[in-house]
């Protein structure tokens, strides 16, 4: 029998290679370390970019995160909460204030001052017409011979132009609507004129009070004067008033005279044009509707200044 103790001990010893495998723990804290410097150099740079109210404001606000929960609001600084903060930044008490490159702002118009003031306006652009008019036919030879028969006022209606008849210089031929030469000259003289303004115009047509005598049945000097009404539309439109610019056109026969202590007075046959105001504009347009009217006063005060003090036929201003 061999004697164990004589055997030789064999020792195997295992060799570790140096570029062994390690694991992935590494890469792990490495990509932390990554995201921590990149939130860290992105802090530094809002740090930088921020103005010192602002800072104040989140310093404010980490000193008190539970405020909006407790107090309401859109922030820290909402102007709704009760305890007022924010403002341009968030140190202001006066509260969040809008700032946009057209503020609104909250303008009261006062309605009556405007209306006073557009009639002012209106009114002088009137006047200045008339003032046009009346140079025209001072300047025009044609014209000034007739000076006489051109009316020129203003009304509470507007400007109102009247061509009147003479005992021996007739704007008509007697009992027709055949204009005189004179006649069609002076009507597209002021024609021209009228497109100046933006006003519209109303047109009526006036005889005197003699009954009409003529063998056609029915006809009388009502339509004797819208007839002769409808020639000096034409007129004026021919002369370069735009059509549009016609909104009333009458024949008033002798309804309302000019001169009613003698009815038949050739100043009764005329041709009345009026440029209308807005007032009396709407007031027709309206087709006969109730207006609104502020106050007791009917006409205003700046038309009141400038109504002549000479007896205008109520009538009139009720008809044309």
């Amino acid at each position: 029998m061999s004697d164990d103790s004589q055997r030789p001990i064999i020792v195997k010893r295992i060799k570790k290679s140096a570029h062994g495998h390690h694991g992935g723990a590494w890469k792990i804290a490495y990509a932390d370390f990554v995201t921590a410097m990149m939130a860290f150099f992105l802090l530094m740079w809002l740090l930088g970019s921020t103005a010192k109210g602002d800072l104040a404001g989140i310093s404010e606000y980490f000193k008190t995160p539970l405020k909006v929960a407790l107090q309401g609001g859109a922030g820290s600084g909402d102007s709704s909460s009760l305890i007022k903060g924010g403002g341009k930044d968030l140190t202001r008490t006066d509260g969040q204030v809008q700032k946009t490159i057209d503020p609104i702002e909250k303008k009261t118009i006062n309605l009556a001052a405007a209306k006073v003031e557009f009639e002012k306006q209106e009114l002088k652009k009137l006047q200045g017409l008339k003032e046009r008019i009346e140079k025209a036919i001072e300047t025009n030879p044609m014209l000034k011979q007739f000076k006489d028969q051109i009316l020129i006022d203003i009304t509470s209606e507007g400007l109102r132009i009247q061509i009147v008849d003479e005992k021996n210089r007739p704007m008509f031929d007697l009992g027709g609507a055949h204009m005189k030469s004179y006649t069609v000259q002076i009507l597209q003289e002021i024609g021209k004129m009228l497109n100046e303004v933006p006003n519209r115009v109303s047109l009526s047509g006036h005889t005197d009070a003699m009954p009409y005598s003529s063998g056609e049945k029915g006809y009388s000097n009502w339509e004797l004067s819208a007839d002769r009404a409808n020639s000096s539309r034409r007129e004026l439109i021919a002369g370069g008033m735009a059509e549009s610019k016609m909104l009333r056109v009458v024949g008033l026969a002798s309804a309302v005279m000019l001169d009613d202590k003698d009815p038949n007075n050739p100043i009764n046959r005329r041709i009345s044009l009026i440029v209308l105001n807005k007032d009396t504009e709407d007031a027709i347009s309206s087709g006969g509707k109730p207006l609104e009217v502020s106050g007791q006063e009917q006409v205003t005060p700046a038309l009141q200044q400038v109504v002549p003090k000479e007896k205008t036929s109520a009538a009139e201003g009720k008809n044309q």
